[in-house]
């Protein structure tokens, strides 16, 4: 499809919604209003059940209820009435809001407990909004039935059109499948965004929820999808490749470059990144989950499964192939008994139980996706670089042997069933070693060679109050967001106004990009308001700057910048504060295991979001300077400045922290 013709439809959607958006919705808005009042008594209830020790809380469930009105609410706010029957999506949904809180005031809810397909919610640790997925139980469901049922978990392609009525509609009160045998969430993902950044946080809390609620075999979870959800299936599947019995990415895209037709390299600060969720640099992964990959003979998408096939061919692994015959962007009827077949084989089979595999091959370049089975890398000697950890457990021997490549420490099971390991030649003790009392064993490169790091070093490197990368700190700035964040919001008086205004505008930009296209609303308090609790709890994404800003004030001589009210100092450059913004991340000075955000929300924006969920890679690194200037209120932005910083949270040229970090 070409843009012209791409851009008239898009137009005419919008023509279309906003002719629709026009007409009288005050019935549906009174009904809105009505469930969210019904909502507010009784999570005020809940509350003081659950403080007054009388009862353990049942605010969860309501999340089954407030979904409903959180998505005609979103529909409304967004204008997002594409077609008529979006009204008549919206009345039914806010129907079964109220019914619902209506069976729950009178302590009588039962759904989710009979075969078909359900809507339910959790509240998401994110930025406590609710959060819709949809479960299909079986036709021969019982609450009652002995054992733990397989679990299909199904991603979505992309649908402009979808939003959380429309998901709804889709999916609740549809009859379950005749053979399915399983329980199938299908994941909303905060919509399109190819299961990236909280849209990944997404698809994992609602496989939390679906295993509170269900007796799920957690050996015999199947992941599949198709186009965007092949691609999140690629992602998830080969990051997470010890979560799978198997996968079944249907075309999608696994790289950046090739899939939006990049002909320049990006800067450096941005094509490193792209390591993060280019799947097919992952490809060697495949060697721990069985893999089923489908595309049409005739779609352009097919070759997200031929390059990952031939890429992973190539490392001695293999991935099963399906070419749809004749086939453009749609699954081939045949090919798709074949492909559910598969799984359906290698879900009977189940991945072993611990400590998993016997053999690993494993490949990452972030410490985000830093574990398989039984090993987990814990530092990385030059970031975003390809890491490699190949292992195997001689369980004759009581030994494991194990190869490593940009590795600078990594923890092993202890459990495991060996007694001494190698790693890279260097032959150390496992089941007796750190004083026998950790379950996993620490290990560290030195310039000899390998070494087994001591109960109580272990202890200090996990404290990690010198900060180095580890996983869940090691960026860049989007990763703060894939988990519990608070914006602070600075009220004091400003160093530099134009640099306060400018974390303003962001502030502003990042909170409405934010509600529209990750579907959430991020929490913002002054900086005043921060307590040491919730400090502890969140990454804190701070607005303005020392002068305005208390909380970056008290923290900002313990960064590796030097921040004054003339200049700031930073790589051994200095930046005008009046006229150039900082964006930044870095781990909390006052709690080491959280990060703190300076000055910027997502790195990529609106633009993005409706191009194509591809174009959702990071774009400041850890740390940037961007050019700003000022015109109407709005801000333009130019980078003048972007690294990443080393495994020691260090700009590149300052030196590393230890010989083994760069």
């Amino acid at each position: 499809m070409n843009r012209f013709v791409f851009a008239l439809i898009v137009g005419s959607q919008l023509l279309v919604s906003t002719s629709l958006f026009a007409q009288d919705h005050s019935e549906l808005r009174a009904s809105l209003k009505s469930l969210q009042e019904k909502i507010e008594t009784l999570t005020a209830t809940e509350l003081k059940i659950e403080a007054d020790g009388l009862t353990r809380s049942r605010q969860p469930r309501i999340a089954d209820i407030e979904v409903y009105a959180k998505a005609v609410e979103w529909m409304l706010r967004h204008e997002e009435i594409y077609k008529p029957n979006y009204i008549d999506q919206a009345t039914i949904a806010l129907a079964t809001g109220h019914e619902r809180a209506d069976l729950f005031a009178g302590k009588k809810e039962s759904w989710g407990t009979k075969a078909g397909k359900v809507i339910l919610g959790y509240y998401s640790e994110v930025d406590e909004s609710a959060q819709p997925y949809a479960l299909t139980l079986p036709n021969n469901f019982s609450l009652e039935t002995p054992g733990r049922w397989p679990l299909h978990v199904v991603l979505h392609g992309r649908a402009g059109q979808m939003n959380e009525v429309n998901f709804i509609s889709r999916h609740d009160n549809k009859p379950a499948a005749e053979d399915a045998g399983r329980i199938q969430l299908d994941v909303f993902g905060r919509t399109n965004n190819a299961y990236r950044w909280s849209g990944e946080t997404d698809v994992f809390e609602a496989m939390r929820d679906v295993q509170r609620r269900f007796r799920i075999d957690d050996k015999r979870i199947t992941l599949h999808g198709f186009s965007m959800g092949g691609a999140g299936a690629w992602h998830l599947g080969l990051h997470y490749p010890d979560k799978w019995s198997s996968v079944g990415p249907g075309a999608g895209f696994v790289d950046t470059y090739v899939y939006q037709k990049i002909k320049e390299p990006l800067p450096d600060f941005q094509h490193r990144t792209l390591g993060i969720y280019d799947a097919i640099d992952y490809s060697l992964n495949a060697y721990n989950v069985p893999i089923c990959t489908y595309g049409g003979e005739n779609d352009a998408q097919l070759v997200a499964s031929t390059s990952t096939v031939d890429a992973a061919k190539k490392l001695g692994v293999d991935i099963k192939l399906l070419v749809g015959p004749g086939m453009g962007h749609k699954f081939h009827p045949e090919s798709r008994k074949e492909f559910m077949a598969f799984h359906r084989e290698k879900s009977q089979e189940g991945r072993p139980g611990f400590p998993g595999r016997q053999k690993i091959r494993f490949t990452t370049r972030t410490l985000k996706y830093n574990e398989c089975d039984w090993l987990t890398i814990a530092g990385m000697i030059e970031q975003y670089a390809p890491t490699t950890v190949e292992g195997e457990i001689d369980y004759k021997h009581e030994t494991v042997n194990i190869t490593t490549k940009n590795v600078s420490s990594l923890w092993v099971a202890r459990g495991i069933g060996a007694e001494a390991i190698t790693i890279d030649g260097s032959i150390l003790p496992l089941a007796d070693a750190a004083r026998n009392l950790l379950p996993n064993v620490l290990y560290m490169k030195t310039a000899d060679g390998w070494d087994v790091v001591s109960y109580d070093d272990t202890r200090v490197f996990q404290e990690n109050k010198d900060p180095v990368k580890r996983h869940g700190l090691q960026g860049p700035i989007d990763d703060a967001f894939m988990s519990s964040f608070v914006c602070v919001r600075g009220t004091g008086k400003p160093w530099s106004q134009n640099q306060h205004d400018y974390a303003m505008f962001v502030l502003n930009r990042f909170e409405k990009e934010f509600d529209k296209w990750l579907r959430g609303k991020i929490r913002i308090v002054d900086d005043k308001e921060v307590t040491e609790e919730m400090m502890q709890e969140h990454h804190l994404i701070l607005f303005g700057d020392p002068g305005s800003n208390s909380v970056l004030a008290d923290i900002v001589g313990k960064l590796p910048i030097a921040w004054s009210q003339k200049s700031i100092v930073a790589d051994g450059k200095t930046f005008d504060p009046d006229k150039q913004g900082l964006a930044m991340i870095y781990p909390n000075p006052l709690q080491a295991n959280k990060y703190i955000v300076i000055n910027s929300g997502h790195t990529f924006h609106e633009a993005q979001f409706k191009a194509s969920n591809a174009q959702l890679y990071p774009r400041l690194g850890d740390f940037a300077i961007l050019d700003i200037s000022q015109q109407e209120g709005k801000y333009s932005e130019k980078i003048d400045h972007a690294v990443i910083f080393n495994g020691g949270w260090r700009f590149p040229n300052s030196g590393p922290k230890t010989a083994d970090l760069r």
